[in-house]
């Protein structure tokens, strides 16, 4: 990806309130209809859930129902495509994750710019990922050091992923490497809640998971987290399951960190966008959507236009030294 793709986030500039009063006539009657969030990915899985748990707070202030149209495929591409392809006129939206990012660096794709095409209006938070085993892996496995002593005896190691060229496969890629893991093979997903059935009936040995789709099973013991990607201990794993840094003997790759949040093509008016981003700010803060989010495993980061504008610009740069430096290129194939 070309480096001038990775500057500036011009078109996605968003007005501020007081301009928002002064043009009053560029929103006309908007909302006077449902509104309609396109998730890229499969109904149960993290980037739904999280739609879905903030749909119900942002419908009500926006006065319109909010539908939730789930367009797998391509790792996000196929959803991101969706909402661009949809009229500018601020009934389509689009809810996602990281992967609408780096899935286009990782597969060598341009099919749209992530700067140029997207408005952000807001960030919901973040999560931390979990290397997750299942019923694959002998109980008795319990600890990310014993996994490895009982992996490396086994002729091949099948992972699973839900998104080629996404976090999940990126860290399982730096997993595979820096454990030195013999005959790895990356088992690709249009989503993470089919990856979890697969995990569940023993497909593979596992994968990095988030704990908003994984949560019940692992509460039931029916997956078993062993180790966190990300900066910090995942909350209700905390007081079990260490990071890779803890673990010592892993790199800094483990911590990267990706974002979801509501974005919108870049040509809907800019008086639309802004009362967007109002009404999902709005949305966002409150304390029994804090509250779910934490229950969620998910942190409450809420980043304005501007602020989650940065973070997006942040993971593109990282992602493409990433790709260059694990050459995630060929894995995502």
């Amino acid at each position: 990806m070309q480096r001038r793709h990775l500057l500036g986030l011009t078109a996605g500039a968003i007005a501020t309130p007081a301009l928002v009063r002064a043009q009053g006539s560029g929103i006309g009657t908007w909302p006077d209809r449902p509104v309609r969030w396109v998730v890229p990915f499969p109904a149960g899985g993290g980037t739904d859930t999280w739609a879905r748990m903030i749909q119900g707070p942002v419908q009500e202030l926006l006065g319109q129902p909010i539908v939730i149209e789930n367009r797998a495929g391509g790792g996000g591409i196929v959803g991101a495509q969706a909402a661009l392809q949809a009229p500018a006129d601020g009934y389509t939206w689009f809810y996602t994750i990281e992967a609408f990012v780096t899935v286009p660096i990782t597969q060598r794709i341009n099919p749209y710019d992530a700067i140029r095409d997207f408005a952000p209006i807001g960030r919901l938070g973040h999560t931390s990922l979990s290397f997750t085993v299942g019923p694959a892996v002998p109980a008795s496995v319990t600890t990310f050091n014993q996994y490895l002593d009982w992996a490396r005896r086994q002729p091949s190691q099948p992972i699973g992923n839900w998104s080629a060229g996404g976090s999940g496969h990126a860290m399982s890629v730096v997993m595979e490497r820096e454990t030195k893991l013999p005959e790895v093979k990356h088992v690709a997903y249009r989503g993470e809640a089919p990856m979890m059935q697969d995990n569940l009936a023993g497909v593979f040995h596992g994968g990095f998971h988030a704990m908003v789709v994984v949560g019940e099973t692992v509460r039931a013991g029916r997956l078993r987290p062993l180790a966190t990607a990300g900066v910090d201990r995942v909350p209700s794993l905390a007081d079990r399951v260490p990071t890779f840094a803890e673990l010592g003997g892993y790199s800094e790759r483990f911590n990267f960190r990706g974002f979801t949040g509501l974005m919108g093509n870049a040509r809907i008016p800019a008086p639309i966008q802004e009362r967007m981003a109002d009404i999902f700010r709005r949305g966002t803060q409150t304390p029994e959507v804090h509250a779910k989010l934490r229950a969620m495993d998910t942190v409450p980061s809420y980043e304005d236009p501007p602020t989650f504008a940065q973070s997006i610009r942040r993971v593109q740069l990282q992602w493409a030294e990433l790709t260059e430096e694990l050459d995630l290129y060929q894995s995502a194939g």
